[in-house]
């Protein structure tokens, strides 16, 4: 079963990699689309300055055909300099004041707009790659500078939009499918609960009648009351069971008592090779908290369950409980002396199915991390662990008020 999450785990990885690979694409042609544009406004600033260089220095050019050229330029910024960086014509720039005519009919700027296109010019000139140098004749030169178009302004920032929107989706997605996976394993874990509490049921019941006929048999009472205790051991766990799926009722409760019922119960029931020791002595005696008694027990009872499989036969399990006063919280800490959990695993051993064991489903931790987070609002985690060392388990849960005296 391990086996299935290192699949999942190296499938999402896949699955990440893949829209990584596919967003990638799209920014690349996105970014390609905009350097092409680039290319071909550099291609018609050519052609303009081409077109000016033919008027001013060939008296046979077609003048109608040129300025057609160059008054077709209506989006892109440009500004014509001297040698002494004069400006001696601009257009398509968004001036902050209207140009106004003079007493001939020629419209001239204002010194705040001449003021402006200096300041364009003086950023220009610092960035020589839009730039074009006219010869208009041997020794006379003038120059041409130019802005990114509005358009081409916008679609640079395609891309990095395109990019943001595709890894917004992406992440959509994978949430999506695995809230929706997580929500069908809830409907799993909860029927499949529900449906064993029932599957006991009966033959609990008939195992009740037939201790009633016990003592008719001649069996002597100290097996009779220790048959009882594991019949009604069945009851408890049918009605932990039946509990999954419905909000429990939380009552005030000792954690150290429930630590020393649940440890107790599971004290005679392992090899006499494995020692559990359960200690809150050096503690208050009683730590407050609410808690359903039954669903708490189970799952310190799983941990220590899993402390004796770890251990493989022989071995040390501590269970600790502890009030944590600064914090207001109840603390358990299970440990044991088994082969350990490796590091990556720390998250992995509470997710359904996951087991190292030959048989079983894999779903005590799992119930157990629902139960403590879930119901009563606490955490539970792999404290520490070394392979080949052993493993600690802590559980934190809000503690709840003293009563009064």
């Amino acid at each position: 079963m391990a086996n299935i999450y290192e699949l999942r785990r190296y499938g999402r990885f896949a699955f990440l990699i893949s829209a990584a690979a596919v967003v990638a694409c799209f920014f690349y042609f996105s970014n390609t689309l905009v350097s092409e544009l680039a290319v071909q406004e550099r291609e018609r600033m050519q052609i303009w300055a081409d077109a000016t260089k033919e008027i001013v220095s060939s008296p046979d050019a077609d003048i109608d055909f040129l300025l057609r050229i160059i008054e077709g330029n209506t989006t892109i910024p440009v500004l014509l300099t001297d040698d002494q960086g004069n400006i001696l014509r601009h257009r398509n720039f968004n001036l902050p004041a209207p140009q106004i005519p003079d007493e001939y009919g020629f419209y001239t700027d204002p010194p705040e707009n001449t003021e402006y296109l200096r300041r364009k010019l003086r950023r220009l000139q610092a960035d020589a790659s839009n730039k074009i140098d006219i010869e208009i004749a041997p020794g006379l030169m003038q120059h041409l500078y130019y802005e990114d178009s509005t358009l081409l302004r916008r679609m640079s920032w395609y891309p990095l939009i395109q990019l943001v929107v595709m890894l917004a989706f992406v992440a959509v997605v994978y949430f999506a499918v695995l809230s929706t996976k997580k929500a069908e394993q809830n409907k799993v874990w909860v029927g499949l609960s529900k449906e064993t509490a029932h599957q006991l049921g009966t033959p609990i019941s008939s195992l009740m009648a037939w201790m009633e006929l016990l003592p008719d048999y001649g069996v002597d009472a100290d097996t009779i009351a220790e048959m009882n205790k594991d019949i009604n051991r069945l009851s408890m766990i049918a009605s932990r069971f039946s509990k999954i799926g419905s909000v429990p009722k939380m009552e005030a409760a000792d954690l150290a008592a429930l630590v020393d019922q649940a440890a107790s119960y599971m004290n005679s029931r392992i090899s006499p090779r494995i020692s559990l020791r359960w200690n809150s002595s050096d503690h208050p005696a009683q730590i407050p908290v609410r808690a359903s008694a039954p669903l708490l027990e189970w799952v310190i009872e799983n941990l220590i369950k899993n402390a004796v499989d770890a251990m493989e036969g022989s071995g040390k399990i501590t269970v600790t409980t502890k009030s944590d006063a600064d914090a207001a919280r109840a603390v358990i800490e299970v440990s044991d002396t088994g082969k350990g959990i490796a590091r990556k695993n720390f998250k992995t051993v509470f997710n359904p199915g996951y087991t190292t064991k030959s048989r079983g489903w894999g779903l005590g931790l799992t119930l157990a991390k629902r139960i403590i987070e879930e119901y009563h609002g606490g955490r539970i985690f792999v404290k520490d662990s070394t392979p080949g060392v052993g493993t600690t388990f802590r559980i934190e849960l809000p503690q709840a008020p003293r009563p009064e005296c």
